[in-house]
């Protein structure tokens, strides 16, 4: 059994099959966009959660779900955001999230 995260994992595979988009991430995402002092990294992670969700992109999800919880954002309001996006994104958008978070909080 492989002990390496599959942020890690995808993070790798990343840099060896398309390194400068693995840059670019690094770099642009992470090290500029993420950084800026306009809003906080909690402020960040609330709309990145709520966008992956609103747009059903949920293979993101669990990494950002994490990233939201280092970055202050508790999982009451997380489960808030799931809830309140199901009538603004819809109910299978927020069902599919819900897996995701699922899997968050029984960690």
């Amino acid at each position: 059994m492989s002990t390496t995260s599959p942020q890690t994992q995808t993070l790798d595979a990343m840099s060896r099959l398309t390194p400068k988009f693995a840059e670019l991430t690094e770099q642009v995402l992470f090290g500029d966009l993420w950084t800026r002092d306009k809003l906080s990294p909690r402020d960040r992670s609330l709309i990145t959660v709520a966008a992956l969700i609103a747009l059903n992109r949920g293979e993101q999800l669990p990494f950002h779900l994490s990233l939201a919880v280092k970055n202050g954002v508790t999982q009451t309001e997380l489960a808030e955001v799931i809830t309140h996006l199901a009538f603004y994104a819809g109910w299978p958008a927020a069902a599919s999230a819900l897996t995701r978070f699922s899997a968050l909080s029984d960690q």
